[in-house]
C-alpha cells in the first residue's frame, strides 16, 4: 500500500545581509541576493550568494550573515572583491587556531560561527571595502535531513533588511520515491508577493521559484522599508512502496531509507523525572505543569507511568507504575498542579529511584518499552555532586534494559554530563529554550517518542561486500521518524541484498529486499537536480555524525581513535565540523585571518555566575532577591576541589558557616518576589556593538520623559506601572503628520485631527494617516513608521506581569538633538577608552551628556525578540527620570 505520510525537511537557512550603520543611507546596497538549494533523497546541498556595492565615495564596512542549520556542515566559503577572491580554507581545527594565533598578535578569535536558537546558527563575516567597489559572498553548506513526526519542512530565513534589486529563491528536490504531495507557504506573503511565486513539479521533481520584484517587496510605496522578514516554507511527502524501505545507489555508495507505517504501537512505561529545585521558580515550574497536563492527555489507555519529583528530596508521587485510565490520568493532573520549585537539585538519587521502580515494577505489557524522561534545569549540587561518578552509577544501574532521555531546561545545566548520559543509555539530550513556546517544547518532544513501534532493529547486509557500513543495529524506531543506512560496495555486485529484522508489538519480524546495482544507479544518471556524489557525501556526512556521537560517550583511548577517524573524513570532504576549522582569509591592511569553527550544544552554555573564590555576600540569585539554596550549592560545588573523580566530604567548619546563612535566609528567600529579568528599557547603541539595559526609579517618578528628537518631531513619554517596576504605557506624538499614539498594556488609540481610532491588542490590524503607517501583530507587539523618521516599536509581554517594551529602527535617523532619559544614549553616550580595562570586563565606566556612569555586565531577557526571551549580555546602568 502506497504510504502517505508527510514529510518535513528541516533545512534551515535563514539569510540575513547587513550593512554597518552610516549618514548615507543605503551606502552599502545588496543588489542581488539568491538563496539555491537542491534536495536530492534528503540530502540538502544550499549555496547563498550576495552581492554588494558599496555606494559611499569612501570606504565602507560589509556585513554577511547567514543563519544555517546546527545539524549542517559548512563546506565552502568566498568572498570577491573586485574581481580578486579570497577563499576559505578548512584545516584542522587545532592547526588552525595555532595559525591563527600566530598570525593575529591580540589573541584568539571570537569565531565567525555562534549558535542563535534552538536549530540555528550564526556565520557573520565583514569586510572592508573601498568606495564604489564591488564584493561577492558566497556560502555552502550540506545537511541530510532528518524526519521528526512524519515531516519533512524545508525553511528559509528571509531578512535582507533593505529591498534587493535582484532577490531570488530556487528550490530544487528530487525524490526518486515520487513526489506524493508538495506545497508551500510563507509568513510575510502578500497578494503581491504571490504573484512572484511559481511552481512546478512532476513526479519525481518540483521547482518552485521566488522572485518578487522592488516594488512587490515594498512595505508600502512610500516607504523604502522590506516586506522580506520571516520564514518561507516549502513542505512535501513522498510515496513509499516496499515495506523493507528504499536503497538509492550512485557511484558504488547506497543509502537504505527505512519508515515502516501503519504497525501497532508498543504500551510505555514511561517515569517522568522532575526537578523541582528553586531554580525551577516561576515561569519554568509554570510551563512543565502546563506541559505535563497535555502529555497526560496523550498517554494511551495501555500505558503505564509515574512521576518522580525531586529537589534536595526525590519524592514518589506512587510507589509503583499505575495504567493511565481516565482515574489515574485525573489523579496524577491534580499531583501536577501542585509542583512549586524551592531547594537544590539531586539528580543522581532521582534517576536511581526511577531505575528502582521500573526494577520493581510487576504486571506490565509481555511487549512493552520501558522509558525515563528527567528535566532538569541545572546542575547537581545536592547528594552525588561528581558527574563522572553519576553517569558510572546510571549506567550500571540501567544496564541497557532502559532508554534514558534528558531534557535540559535553560542554560544553566551542563550539557555535556546530560548528552553522555543519556547516549549511554539509549536515549537523546535535548535543549529546552527558555521561550514563551518551552512548553509546546517540552509536549513535541514526548510526541517524538510518544509512538515506538520497532524495536531491537538490525539492519544487515553481505559483510565481504560492504565498506564503511554506517549504524545499522537501533534499539527503538518511533512513528513519524526514519532509519537511514549508508555505505559503499566494495565488490561487483549485480544485486545487494537486505534483510531486516525487528521486533513489533505483537510478533518477531523478518523483511528482505534485493536491489539491483545497475537498475538502481540508472535512476541518477542524467539529473540536473543531482549535484555530484552526493550519496557517497551523504556517507561521509552520516559516518562523522556517528563518529562524533559516539565519541561522547567512549572512553579516552577510543574516543581519541573515534575523532581521529572523523576528523579524517572531515577534511577529506571539506567539512566544518567541531574537529576543523574554517581559515577566512581578508585583503591586505585588514584583519586578515579569522577563523569558522563549529560549535556544539555543549558549547553553548552560559558562563557561571559564581567565580572561583567569590565571597559568599557577593552571590546573588537570578532568581530571587535573596541569596539562594542552590547559590550556595552551586557556590560550594564550582569554588571546591579541581574537576576530577571526588566524592562530598562531610561538611567543614566553612560548610557548616555557609549552611548556617541558607538556614538564616531560606524563609526571607522564599517570600521574595519573582525578579522579572526583563530589564525597563533596552537599546543598541550606535555604531557600538553594546546593549544597553536602563533602569529608573518608577517609585520617586511614574512617569518618564523618554526621548525628544525636534528634528524628528518625535516624543515619547513612558509610565511605569503601580505594582511593578515595568512601563505599562507610552505616548508616541509626531510633529507632521500631527498624530498621537497612545500605547497601554490594555489598548492602542490613534487621535489625529480630534479624531480617535482604537486598534485592540486582540487582532492584528493596520492604520495610516498621512504616510504614519501603524502596524499591531495581535498581542505581540505595535510598530510606528514613517518615511525618513526613526520607526517606533513596542512589544507586549505577558510575563510574569503584562508590560511593555520600547525601542527603535532606523536608529541612525536620530539627528544630534535628540535627548530625554533615553534618547542621551542614541547621540551623547560613549564608553570610556581605557586601554587598562578589559573590555570583557564585569565593569566598565559609560560617560553620557557629560556625567559618567559605572555600568555592569548583566544577562538579561530581550523584549524586541518576538520569538525568544533567552539571555542576552548588556550593561546595566541606573538613570536618574
Amino acid at each position: 500500500m502506497e504510504e502517505r505520510m508527510l514529510f518535513t525537511l528541516m533545512v534551515f537557512s535563514s539569510v540575513v545581509v547587513l550593512a554597518e550603520t552610516i549618514a548615507q543611507k543605503h551606502a552599502i546596497k545588496i543588489y542581488s541576493l539568491h538563496v539555491d538549494c537542491k534536495v536530492t533523497s534528503r540530502f540538502a546541498h544550499t549555496v547563498i550568494t550576495s552581492k554588494i556595492v558599496n555606494q559611499a565615495n569612501e570606504s565602507r564596512e560589509a556585513t554577511f550573515e547567514v543563519e544555517l542549520p546546527k545539524t549542517a556542515f559548512i563546506t565552502n566559503f568566498s568572498m570577491s572583491i573586485d574581481g580578486k577572491v579570497y577563499p576559505g580554507v578548512i584545516k584542522e581545527k587545532a592547526s588552525a587556531q595555532k595559525e591563527y594565533d600566530t598570525a593575529v598578535s591580540h589573541g584568539q578569535s571570537a569565531g565567525l560561527v555562534k549558535i542563535t536558537g534552538r536549530k540555528l546558527e550564526q556565520f557573520h563575516v565583514s569586510v572592508s571595502i573601498a568606495a564604489a567597489s564591488k564584493v561577492t559572498f558566497e556560502l555552502m553548506y550540506e545537511e541530510l535531513l532528518k524526519r521528526q513526526l512524519g515531516k519533512f519542512e524545508l525553511l528559509i530565513k528571509v531578512r535582507p533588511k533593505q529591498l534587493v534589486k535582484h532577490f531570488q529563491i530556487d528550490v530544487h528536490i528530487f525524490e526518486a520515491q515520487g513526489i506524493r504531495f508538495l506545497e508551500t507557504g510563507s509568513t510575510f506573503m502578500t497578494n503581491e508577493l504571490t504573484e512572484a511565486l511559481t511552481k512546478v513539479q512532476n513526479e519525481t521533481k518540483a521547482h518552485i521559484l521566488f522572485k518578487p520584484t522592488v516594488d512587490q517587496q515594498k512595505i508600502n510605496p512610500e516607504l523604502d522599508e522590506t516586506l522580506l522578514n520571516g520564514d518561507f516554507v516549502v513542505r512535501y511527502d513522498v510515496k513509499r512502496g516496499a515495506a523493507a524501505g528504499d536503497i538509492q545507489i550512485v557511484n558504488g555508495y547506497f543509502v537504505h531509507y527505512f519508515a515502516p507505517h501503519e504497525m501497532p504501537v508498543f504500551p510505555k512505561n514511561v517515569i517522568f523525572v522532575i526537578d523541582r529545585s528553586g531554580s525551577m521558580a516561576g515561569r519554568k515550574i509554570e510551563q512543565t505543569r502546563d506541559a505535563l497536563l497535555k502529555i497526560l492527555q496523550d498517554l494511551r489507555l495501555e500505558d503505564h507511568f509515574s512521576f518522580i519529583t525531586f529537589n534536595r528530596k526525590v519524592v514518589e508521587w506512587k510507589s509503583s507504575l499505575l495504567q493511565a485510565t481516565a482515574e489515574n490520568v485525573a489523579s496524577a493532573a491534580g499531583f501536577v498542579q501542585t509542583l512549586s520549585a524551592s531547594g537544590g537539585t539531586d539528580i543522581s538519587r532521582a534517576l536511581l529511584t526511577a531505575v528502582s521502580v521500573l526494577d520493581k515494577a510487576e504486571r506490565l505489557p509481555e511487549r512493552s518499552v520501558s522509558m525515563i524522561i528527567l528535566l532538569t534545569d541545572g546542575q547537581p549540587t545536592s547528594g552525588e555532586t561528581n558527574v563522572e561518578v553519576i553517569q558510572e552509577n546510571i549506567q550500571k544501574a540501567v544496564n541497557g534494559k532502559y532508554t534514558l532521555f534528558c531534557l535540559g531546561f535553560g542554560f544553566d545545566v551542563s550539557y555535556r554530563f546530560l548528552e553522555k548520559m543519556a547516549l549511554s543509555n539509549g536515549g537523546i539530550a535535548r535543549r529546552i529554550y527558555e521561550n514563551a513556546d518551552a512548553a509546546l517544547q517540552l509536549q513535541g518532544f514526548y510526541q517524538e517518542v510518544a509512538t515506538p513501534i520497532l524495536m531491537k532493529i538490525e539492519m544487515q547486509y553481505p559483510e565481504n561486500a560492504i565498506e564503511g557500513l554506517t549504524k545499522n543495529n537501533f534499539k527503538l524506531f518511533f512513528e513519524g521518524s526514519e532509519i537511514i543506512v549508508s555505505g559503499k560496495i566494495s565488490n561487483e555486485l549485480d544485486l545487494l541484498p537486505v534483510e531486516i529484522k525487528a521486533q513489533s508489538h505483537t510478533s518477531d519480524l523478518t523483511l528482505k529486499e534485493e536491489a539491483n546495482v545497475k537498475e538502481k544507479e540508472q535512476v541518477f544518471q542524467n539529473q540536473s537536480y543531482i549535484f555530484g556524489n552526493f550519496i557517497e557525501r551523504l556517507w561521509a556526512y552520516l559516518t562523522i555524525q556517528q563518529l562524533l556521537e559516539k565519541s561522547i560517550s567512549a572512553q579516552e583511548e577510543d574516543q581519541k581513535t573515534l575523532e581521529a577517524q572523523a576528523l579524517e573524513l572531515s577534511l577529506r570532504y571539506s567539512f566544518v565540523t567541531p574537529l576543523t576549522s574554517m581559515v577566512v582569509t581578508k585583503p591586505t591592511g585588514q584583519e586578515q585571518t579569522e577563523l569558522a569553527n563549529k560549535p556544539t550544544e555543549a558549547d553553548n552554555e552560559k558562563p557561571s555566575s559564581f567565580p572561583v573564590g567569590a565571597p559568599v555576600k557577593k552571590l546573588r540569585s537570578r532568581y530571587f532577591g535573596m541569596t539562594s539554596e542552590d547559590d550556595i550549592d552551586a557556590y560550594r560545588l564550582r569554588s571546591g576541589p579541581p574537576p576530577g573523580r571526588w566524592r562530598s566530604e562531610p561538611k567543614s567548619v566553612s560548610n557548616k558557616k555557609l549552611s548556617s546563612v541558607v538556614d538564616r535566609l531560606r524563609d526571607k528567600t522564599r517570600a521574595q518576589p519573582h525578579v522579572n529579568e526583563y530589564p525597563q528599557l533596552l537599546l543598541q547603541l550606535p555604531k557600538q556593538n553594546e546593549i544597553i539595559c536602563l533602569n529608573t526609579d518608577g517609585k520617586a517618578h511614574p512617569t518618564v520623559h523618554l526621548l525628544s528628537d525636534p528634528e524628528q518631531g518625535l516624543t515619547v513619554v513612558g509610565k511605569l506601572g503601580d505594582r511593578i517596576n515595568h512601563f505599562v504605557q507610552f505616548d508616541i506624538n509626531y510633529v507632521n503628520p500631527p498624530v498621537q499614539i497612545h500605547v497601554s498594556t490594555d489598548e492602542i488609540i490613534l487621535s489625529h485631527n480630534n479624531e480617535s481610532t482604537q486598534l485592540p491588542w486582540t487582532e492584528s490590524g493596520t492604520s495610516t494617516i498621512q504616510g504614519l503607517r501603524v502596524s499591531v501583530e495581535k498581542e505581540r507587539s505595535v510598530t510606528a513608521s514613517l518615511s525618513d523618521t526613526v520607526t517606533v516599536k513596542i512589544s507586549f509581554v505577558k510575563f510574569p506581569d503584562d508590560f511593555l517594551g520600547l525601542y527603535f529602527l532606523n536608529t541612525d535617523r536620530f539627528s544630534d538633538k535628540v535627548s530625554g532619559v533615553l534618547g542621551q544614549f542614541y547621540s551623547k553616550a560613549q564608553f570610556e577608552n581605557n586601554s587598562n580595562m578589559n573590555q570583557r570586563a564585569d565593569g566598565r565606566l559609560l560617560s553620557v551628556s557629560g556625567a559618567e556612569h559605572k555600568v555592569t555586565r548583566q544577562y538579561k531577557k530581550d523584549y524586541r525578540l518576538e520569538s525568544t526571551s533567552e539571555p542576552v549580555p548588556c550593561w546595566s546602568v541606573d538613570v536618574a527620570a
